[in-house]
């Protein structure tokens, strides 16, 4: 009778752990990206103050104040260094997740986030912008511990752009 048990369980086990997962990943990414389109629409809908602007049709949206958008002429590319001081949030609680104060740090565009690498051009050096990220364009469904952010967050990144070179 053992024998028989132990035989039904290693092939229950055989068979059920070889069976995919019946979501679809496209599915599960449209789904996601539907859930943060309405969180940011809905926070810009709460703010109405905010002159927001979308970056073509990705979803992250970009907000320049007047005489705040910098000055000179910057082509920018995947290897262009820009150089930062930043506060990024969780759009949803307000937690500040990264801030840098007084150090600067310096980016090649090409290595940071999506979200950064469509937002950041939208300003010229001593330029300050706003970015409302959906999490497709940030770290998606991978938590990042180590900064304590959790998976699938939109975020509110505050950033000032003090130098640009190709």
């Amino acid at each position: 009778m053992n024998r028989i048990l132990l035989v039904l369980l290693l092939l229950s086990t055989i068979v059920f752990g070889c069976v995919k997962s019946s979501v679809d990943p496209a599915i599960q990414y449209r789904a996601q990206a539907a859930i943060d389109d309405k969180i940011i629409s809905d926070y810009l809908a709460a703010n109405t103050s905010l002159k927001a602007k979308r970056v073509d049709t990705t979803g992250v949206y970009y907000i320049v104040n007047d005489g705040e958008g910098g000055a000179g002429n910057v082509l920018y590319t995947s290897s262009t260094q820009v150089t930062v001081g930043y506060t990024g949030k969780i759009l949803t609680s307000g937690v500040v997740f990264a801030q840098t104060d007084q150090f600067h740090p310096t980016y090649i565009l090409g290595g940071v986030i999506k979200g950064w690498q469509l937002g950041i051009p939208q300003i010229k050096p001593g330029g300050k912008v706003r970015l409302l990220i959906p999490s497709r364009y940030a770290y998606g469904p991978y938590a990042q511990d180590s900064i304590h952010l959790p998976a699938n967050s939109v975020l509110d990144f505050q950033i000032q752009l003090y130098n640009v070179t190709n």
